[in-house]
């Protein structure tokens, strides 16, 4: 079977789009002889056959390739590592909108309000990392007279890179970090969604990057995932995705002490006081669980607001969000929502939804029906789109608290300081990935920030991602960094040097 197919866009522009694996630059059929049906979320309809790699074969090639290029990928010098980051982002620059379009059809993201800005992300991620590669230091000590010793960073050797289907290009993007340092790469994108990066793949190769230290195999996860992780050729496994898929992966790495870093699920509380500035709660609070179709790991979907306010908040934010975020065509330019990545997951968010209402909620905005405006439009009617909901009067021990929905679905109650630590209720969760807090008050926010269990915290903003901070959980959300420098050095060992300048025996 071909390994290119002719692709029309629902904007009209025409692509080739990559459907093989890469490997040392190239694009190669898989030798499964399986595919993989990629179908456009916003209609269900199957676009391109993506061939699968097989389990032990392709990804022996594709790893192999990736251990052949380490030596010579380390031996290259810094300033030419950085320049060929450059040229990397620069063609991603050039290609930023078709970029964005590839990802929307592979997604189901709106391409103008979500995927664009994806696309700058990745961009700026590629040229932050580009800008490390001279840059990485080590320490020096001089205990004694008698004795210098240093330490520096190197490359582990081959990464296994495994991405979510929720942000394809800006979290493989993130993990550019360990080439960055010298290590070599062997990808495998989400099973949902490898159209980008098999597009991105083809840059890489038009950047003049080296054969073999980025190479990319489709598959699923159960047996092409399973098999990257347990390849013993394979230094370090990073990987982006559920928490029960974390823990397998890091239990397969357990057995031969193999590094792996992990950024998992997440239930990610916002506490808005009553002195917060209403207008921009109201706003982050939207961007934290409807961004991205309320796909997002760090997503936080249980509100606490303080009881004086809590109506107020409640019919401002129902208001903003009828208003603002828009559900409909992910090529519309005044689309906000998409749909959800596929049926399961529509399933899944629905069954959510509905338990909501069997235990009681109020519900303020949403449901279990399909959005109006795309139910009726015979093009999108089996698109898998989900009303952005909010449900009120929550409890603590509800599902839809307590579990990741991994959809547009806020849960809020109120709470009263004088009686509630909330930053105890923030923290009675087996997640701790991210957290938010609005109020004017400088001290109740570094408190809040001090004491939440959570990788990184809001303060009056909500997943505010920045690269030059670093990303991660702790508890069952993950162990590891990205982004940052951190991000850099968790793709590196440290070597510690002791020079005997005079202590002789």
């Amino acid at each position: 079977m071909a390994i290119f197919k002719k692709i029309t866009l629902p904007s009209g522009k025409i692509y080739e789009q990559p459907t093989g694996l890469f490997i040392n630059n190239e694009f190669k059929e898989g030798k499964s002889g399986k595919f993989i049906p990629v179908t456009y979320p916003a209609t269900n309809e199957v676009v391109a056959d993506i061939h699968i790699a097989d389990a032990v074969s392709d990804v022996n090639e594709a790893v192999d390739a990736a251990s052949e290029a380490f030596k010579a990928w380390n031996d290259v010098p810094a300033s030419e590592k950085r320049n060929l980051f450059f040229k990397l982002a620069d063609l991603c620059e050039q290609n930023i909108r078709l970029l964005a379009e590839i990802e929307s059809l592979d997604t189901g993201k709106a391409v103008d309000n979500t995927s664009i800005h994806d696309m700058g992300r990745v961009v700026e991620c590629l040229r932050y990392y580009g800008g490390w590669t001279d840059k990485m230091v080590g320490e020096s000590f001089i205990p004694s007279s008698k004795k210098i010793c240093y330490t520096y960073h190197q490359a582990l050797g081959v990464v296994g890179c495994i991405i979510p289907f929720n942000y394809p290009l800006s979290l493989m993007a993130w993990k550019w970090a360990a080439i960055a340092v010298g290590n070599t790469t062997v990808f495998k994108a989400g099973d949902q969604t490898p159209l980008s990066i098999l597009f991105f793949a083809d840059l890489v190769a038009k950047a003049g990057f080296p054969k073999g230290v980025f190479n990319v195999i489709n598959g699923y996860g159960m047996d092409v995932g399973d098999a990257l992780v347990k390849h013993p050729k394979v230094s370090k496994i990073a990987f982006t995705g559920s928490t029960v898929a974390g823990k397998i992966i890091q239990g397969n790495c357990s057995s031969n002490m193999k590094a792996c870093s992990i950024e998992a699920g997440g239930k990610s509380p916002i506490v808005i006081y009553k002195d917060c500035d209403m207008e921009q709660a109201i706003k982050w609070t939207c961007v934290g669980i409807y961004s991205n179709t309320g796909q997002v790991c760090s997503g936080t979907s249980r509100a606490y607001i303080e009881e004086e306010i809590y109506e107020e908040f409640l019919e401002k934010l129902k208001e903003y969000v009828i208003k603002t975020y828009i559900v409909g065509d992910p090529f519309h330019p005044e689309t906000v929502v998409g749909p959800v990545i596929n049926e399961v997951q529509y399933k899944r968010v629905i069954s959510y939804i509905q338990s909501g209402i069997d235990d009681g909620c109020r519900v303020i905005l949403g449901g279990p029906e399909k959005p109006v405006a795309t139910a009726g439009d015979s093009r999108l009617t089996n698109g898998w789109f989900v009303q952005p909901t909010i449900f009120a009067d929550v409890n603590d021990s509800m599902k839809i608290v307590q579990e990741e929905i991994f959809g547009p679905v806020l849960s809020c109650r109120k709470f009263n300081s004088a009686t509630e630590n909330i930053i105890d209720t923030c923290n009675d969760s087996p997640y701790g990935l991210g957290a938010a807090v609005f109020t004017q008050d400088i001290t109740k926010a570094n408190l809040f920030a001090r004491d939440v269990q959570s990788g990184q915290v809001w303060v009056n903003s909500s997943n505010d991602v920045d690269m030059n901070v670093p990303f991660h959980g702790i508890k069952q959300s993950g162990l590891g960094h990205e982004l940052g420098s951190y991000g850099l050095k968790n793709f590196t060992s440290v070597k510690s040097v002791h020079m005997n300048i005079n202590n002789r025996l």
